[in-house]
């Protein structure tokens, strides 16, 4: 598996009973990441497929509360962890320089000023008790280790930090200690939560990366703190392309892409689109003006349709949005109508949605895509698709000055 090729994954993982040293632990309660509380959304909309007991599920009718909502300010905590066999040779500001204030300027750009995630780096180093070489850090990562490695951070981090300040956890490695593997980094889910300062960590992001790191990392991380999935394809053999499913659209898929702006879907899910920003396609033909999702709305603006959307099943449906060079897709490499398919049963890593390849005997910006025969996804005006097995026809009839596509959906 290529570094280049492959973001940060999600483990769900159970912090076993060599925890007792934590005396806060002694009262865990049970909680379920994959179902979970839920709370109706209001802007669901009819177009809107139910959530289900899938990990990550793209259902969107509730929203799992077991994880925080970015529809606010939330507050992240950046803690440094060194170790006994590596003296540091970074300052935490400039590890802290890594990641913000770019991975707030992603989310901010990519809500609309919806959200605004603000980091609370620590100031100094804080001590593991165990050399790096102790924790066996690697991606798929032994569970007892993982368990040393958590155990010792919390209970080192929580001399110094009131955890029941954030919603967000941080753990940033010393980058160069001889143990650490960045391709370890990864969102850690407890199957029940910790208590430290009377709050519950329910996940950890433990970041591992080099310095500099992979460019949107952090973010793509931090979208599986809010319950995205992982949008890239992994090989069973551990051989084959990672970026068959989306390609270079959304950094849920690869931080590397060259379009990284979340999809208008995920964008509907977190709350960033109200239900008067998405068409809802009735059967017969009809015409849709989509702005592109990159495009940050005028002041005083509802912002404009933002997606389209057809019921395809009961668990499925087929997407439609604008991508334009704008925004976080300022490295875009083809503008025009992009059209995908969502299913809300597919977990996080086994397709949940999956770009339909508007020309599909070419491919664009091979020498920086993650996937060119994706790069050149979008339908351009005049260009036309037919949905495989569905009797969806998709036409881009115009462009304005402005920017905005004339879309005309037939079913």
């Amino acid at each position: 598996m290529p570094r280049q090729q492959t973001p940060g994954g999600v483990d769900r993982f159970h912090l076993r009973s060599t925890a007792a040293a934590l005396t806060s632990l002694a009262a865990l309660a049970a909680m379920s990441l994959v179902a979970g509380p839920a709370s109706a959304d209001p802007g669901a909309g009819p177009c809107a497929l139910t959530r289900t007991s899938a990990h990550h599920s793209l259902g969107l009718d509730t929203w799992n509360r077991a994880y925080p909502r970015p529809r606010r300010t939330l507050n992240a905590v950046m803690v440094f962890l060194a170790f006994p066999d590596h003296r540091p040779g970074l300052a935490t500001g400039e590890l802290a320089g890594d990641y913000f204030p770019a991975t707030s300027d992603f989310f901010e750009q990519a809500s609309y000023g919806r959200f605004h995630l603000v980091p609370h780096p620590q100031p100094h180093w804080i001590t593991m008790p165990k050399p790096s070489t102790a924790y066996g850090i690697q991606r798929d990562w032994a569970a007892g280790d993982r368990a040393s490695y958590l155990r010792d951070a919390v209970t080192a981090a929580d001399r110094e930090v009131d955890f029941a300040r954030y919603d967000v956890v941080y753990f940033v490695a010393d980058p160069d200690a001889p143990g650490v593997d960045s391709d370890a980094t990864k969102v850690v889910n407890f199957d029940r939560p910790i208590r430290a300062d009377g709050a519950e960590l329910r996940r950890i992001v433990t970041v591992f990366e080099r310095h500099p790191p992979d460019r949107n990392v952090l973010a793509h991380e931090t979208g599986h703190v809010f319950d995205l999935p992982d949008l890239y394809h992994r090989p069973t053999d551990g051989k084959g392309d990672w970026d068959t499913y989306v390609g270079d659209w959304d950094v849920m898929g690869s931080q590397f892409g060259m379009a990284p702006d979340l999809f208008a879907w995920n964008k509907w899910k977190l709350g960033w689109l109200d239900a008067g920003q998405v068409d809802c396609v009735q059967s017969g033909s009809s015409l849709h003006t989509l702005q592109p999702i990159g495009r940050f709305p005028e002041p005083g603006s509802t912002g404009g349709t933002r997606l389209a959307v057809i019921r395809t099943g009961p668990g499925s449906a087929v997407a439609v949005e604008a991508r334009g060079s704008a925004g976080n897709d300022g490295g875009i490499c083809t503008e025009g109508v992009l059209v995908y398919r969502v299913r809300n049963e597919a977990e996080s890593g086994g397709g949940p949605i999956e770009v339909f390849d508007g020309h599909p005997d070419s491919e664009a910006c091979w020498d920086r895509s993650v996937y060119p025969p994706l790069a050149d996804a979008p339908l351009e005006v005049g260009q036309s698709f037919t949905v495989p097995g569905e009797r969806i026809r998709i036409e881009v009839a115009d462009r304005t000055p402005s920017g905005e596509y004339t879309v005309k959906i037939s079913t």
